[in-house]
């Protein structure tokens, strides 16, 4: 399978968006991953939100939407007030069904890609702090704990705590 074709995600695009993150949540239950995400738990809204104040970006694959993530500019509920030095990437979905192995870190890629041509130095995100399999994953992509947040607020559930992650993007 080709690489996917990257975009940013439109409001055509909200229902998709829904389906891949209850299509995530699924299949995380189906694994025995319990805590991160809920079927149900986001609607066509919170995209809409994060579209207004962030960047939702898309990946198709032989017109299949194959994955997503969200990039935000500030995170002040994990990371509390920061410089404009970083871009947070959130909710990086894959569909399990039709996308091509490796296609998760293809978009983490994209995403540092695009935090870094904005002019940013760092990619960073959180990561549910019992998920080790989902933590290992981000380590292994480069990036390196740098702290913890206990009782973070959450769309559609309870606080939760997150283990806080970055990456050093190289310039240009």
């Amino acid at each position: 399978m080709d690489d996917p074709l990257l975009r940013p995600a439109a409001e055509g695009d909200l229902a998709a968006l829904v389906r891949l993150r209850d299509g995530a949540a699924r299949w995380m239950l189906g694994r025995g991953v319990i805590g991160q995400w809920r079927p149900g738990e986001l609607g066509e809204e919170h995209f809409r939100r994060v579209m207004a104040h962030g960047e939702v970006w898309l990946a198709e694959s032989g017109g299949c939407v194959v994955g997503a993530w969200e990039l935000w500019w500030e995170d002040e509920d994990a990371w509390g007030p920061r410089p404009p030095v970083a871009g947070y990437v959130h909710r990086l979905m894959v569909d399990r069904g039709v996308a091509a192995p490796g296609t998760g870190r293809l978009l983490l890629r994209a995403a540092e890609d695009r935090v870094a041509a904005v002019g940013r130095s760092y990619a960073r995100l959180d990561c549910l702090a019992g998920n080790a399999r989902l933590n290992a994953y981000y380590m292994k992509a480069g990036y390196r704990v740098v702290g913890r947040k206990e009782g973070k607020p959450q769309p559609g559930g309870a606080p939760k705590s997150f283990t806080l992650l970055e990456k050093a993007l190289r310039k240009g």
